[in-house]
């Protein structure tokens, strides 16, 4: 267990290190030895986790994934809000979303597969407004897989220009604007005005997350504790 849990550490390190290295210099100019150097691991660590500089920016992009479950909502138009909002939170605050972002986004990693992430943010969106068009929570015309197309090709959009200007400084306020501009659109008014888009809800929605992880992990130490057989005095 303890060279299984090493073995975790040391892939999340050079995870960690190499979204560094593609967020400071992205993916044509970065190199194994800057990654290597970052991580502080040997080469044949580095490779024991992933084969190439495309293996490792795969993994990079396949973070985000872990990034974007958030909390339940009973109204799924606040669950795709919380998604975005939650993702700009993250893309302030997280090297591995940012870095995972600056990929997904650079025209020039030539040989990367960059659809992944556009691919699951778009599935997200169109399962989540699927289910609001269930509940009765969308306009009549809406068309979930096309909408939520739109959603991820704007908020695309709306990072790349915050970046561009203020090094994301302003993305949560920019997002939260592009909600309350694109979701009257599609969302019944009686759904839309219970709907929290301001810009603060991303890190609400994350401290949140966080609590849950930690009253989970805090509840699975206390069942271990129960399952340990008692000392035999």
């Amino acid at each position: 267990m303890a060279k299984q849990d090493r073995a975790i550490r040391t892939r999340q390190s050079i995870l960690v290190a190499a979204a560094r290295v593609f967020e400071e210099r992205g993916y044509q100019a970065a190199t194994i030895s800057e990654i290597l150097a970052a991580a502080g691991v040997t080469k044949g660590a580095l490779y024991f986790h992933f084969q190439s500089k495309e293996d490792l920016a795969e993994g990079v992009l396949a973070e985000q994934d872990q990034q974007l479950a958030v909390p339940s909502r009973a109204c799924k138009v606040q669950e795709l809000a919380d998604v975005v909002l939650l993702h700009a939170y993250r893309l302030q605050t997280d090297p591995m979303v940012r870095a995972g972002v600056r990929l997904a986004l650079d025209q020039r990693a030539q040989g990367l597969d960059r659809s992944g992430p556009f691919l699951r943010w778009r599935e997200i969106g169109t399962d989540l407004l699927m289910r609001a068009q269930v509940q009765g929570e969308l306009l009549p015309h809406v068309d979930p897989a096309e909408t939520a197309g739109i959603v991820v090709g704007s908020f695309a959009g709306i990072q790349a220009m915050s970046q561009a200007l203020t090094d994301y400084q302003d993305l949560t306020l920019r997002v939260s604007e592009l909600l309350r501009h694109l979701l009257p659109s599609i969302t019944m008014s009686s759904v839309l005005t219970a709907l929290d888009l301001t810009p603060q809800r991303g890190e609400k929605v994350c401290t949140e997350i966080e609590q849950e992880r930690l009253e989970l992990a805090a509840q699975e130490e206390r069942d271990a504790a129960r399952q340990e057989p008692a000392t035999v005095s």
